[in-house]
């Protein structure tokens, strides 16, 4: 009986020191809708594949995913919202290199990667089409650059956004080309291409779910892919890096994070959750059907990969001279 008593007194004490450190247990799924914020229009890249595991995990979880896009400043007003938002695993952001490691060395951003947003899975990860307006009368990757090379600032490329992976992918290319051009920023793909087509600016480094529905309609000219080998689903594109810029890379990712104060163990649950899902042969199908490879990892893997690019990218801000437009 008295050991009863004891277990008890401490089973009470336990519960008491937990709700008052705010770390009592969570419910897995949540018992509300769970909110996937994605930093861009509806459209692009990101959207696609924020949909598609969206509704994987509904069904899986048995709650409803609810996908919202918050367009701008690159993705950075998502990442803000996040970091700023409900930490009881109701809702995650479909980050993306742009926010997470390009524009904290640009700009105020109003979180901070590393201390406001907790890694939970890597999502997805593909290269960029360089692709140019039909009005342009540019056909290759040679004329391109020499169209460059003739006027300062003359070759226009579009971006999702100051900070972002198109913008940074831009700036390494006339880095490597030895070339100045203008950069374009708007507010997403969707909102991009329209303007590509019309022929109101030259080129933009695109993401292949926004860009190969206009390529097969011929409406716009691809050049080249900015990984270091084509990707199966466009094989004849061929790389920058084979195209005279040996070791030219690239890539954008998109990864699952969430607001840093949510508990480890929903965490955990939601990595388990995406991991599976992003290793469904037929999730992966898809994905890669729309080249865009999955890319799942552990919390802790995510965290290493976002320092290292972070590292990465901050060194090409400075070296650019970028800053926030």
């Amino acid at each position: 009986m008295n050991r009863r008593k004891t277990l008890a007194a401490a089973a009470l004490v336990v519960g008491a020191l937990l709700a008052a450190g705010g770390v009592a247990a969570q419910d897995f799924p949540p018992k509300k809708p769970v909110t996937l914020l994605v930093g861009f229009a509806p459209g692009g890249a990101a959207d696609y594949a924020a949909r598609l595991i969206a509704k994987r995990l509904t069904e899986n979880t048995g709650q409803s995913v609810v996908v919202e896009n918050k367009a701008g400043a690159g993705g950075n007003i998502a990442h803000q919202l996040t970091a700023q938002g409900p930490a009881d695993g109701s809702l995650l952001l479909l980050g993306s290199i742009g926010p997470l490691t390009i524009a904290p060395h640009m700009m105020k951003v109003g979180y901070d990667p590393f201390k406001d947003l907790a890694p939970v899975s890597g999502g997805v990860h593909f290269p960029s089409i360089l692709v140019v307006s039909q009005q342009s009368g540019i056909k290759t990757l040679a004329d391109y650059v020499a169209a460059a090379k003739k006027e300062a600032g003359a070759v226009t490329y579009a971006s999702t956004g100051p900070g972002s992976a198109s913008h940074l992918t831009g700036e390494l290319f006339a880095k490597r080309a030895g070339v100045e051009m203008t950069h374009v920023p708007y507010r997403g793909g969707s909102a991009a291409m329209p303007d590509l087509i019309a022929g109101r600016f030259t080129s933009y480094f695109a993401a292949p779910p926004t860009a190969l529905p206009q390529i097969e309609a011929g409406k716009i000219v691809p050049l080249a892919t900015t990984g270091l080998t084509r990707p199966a689903n466009i094989p004849n594109i061929p790389t920058v890096a084979e195209l005279g810029f040996p070791g030219f890379e690239a890539l954008n990712w998109y990864a699952f994070v969430a607001p840093a104060k949510t508990p480890a163990s929903l965490l955990d649950r939601w990595n388990a959750e995406i991991v599976k899902i992003l290793n469904e042969p037929a999730v992966r199908e898809d994905l890669l059907k729309h080249g865009v490879a999955p890319n799942p990892t552990t919390r802790d893997q995510l965290a290493a990969f976002i320092r290292k690019e972070s590292a990465q990218w901050g060194a090409i801000v400075r070296e650019r001279k970028i800053t926030g437009e």
